[in-house]
């Protein structure tokens, strides 16, 4: 079954609030307030990824990080901090708004 794009971009929206404020309100180093939080985030986000993809044929720019290679240490798609240009980053952005801009 196919869900709605935009009923799960509501539930990931959701799911971003939540996990926002039980990191906010945190208890412990250990809350499992934060790790339920950290689920229902990486489910809400796998399922609206799925439908976008499904319904609209489209992809997102990025995903989740896969935990059994971070654990490892072992993930060979890691970025070097220093290989980052914050210039590049930003120009991307801008080059985003003045496309919305335009369509709008």
């Amino acid at each position: 079954m196919t869900v709605d794009p935009r009923a799960a971009l509501d539930r990931l929206v959701a799911a971003l609030e939540a996990h926002f404020h039980a990191v906010g309100t945190r208890r412990a180093d250990d809350d499992p307030a934060v790790d339920d939080a950290y689920d229902v985030l990486a489910d809400a986000f796998e399922v609206y990824e799925d439908s976008l993809a499904r319904v609209h044929g489209e992809t997102l720019p990025f995903g989740l990080l896969d935990d059994d290679a971070d654990e490892e240490g072992e993930d060979e798609d890691d970025i070097d901090e220093d290989d980052l240009d914050e210039d590049d980053v930003d120009d991307d952005l801008e080059d985003l708004i003045d496309d919305d801009a335009e369509r709008a």
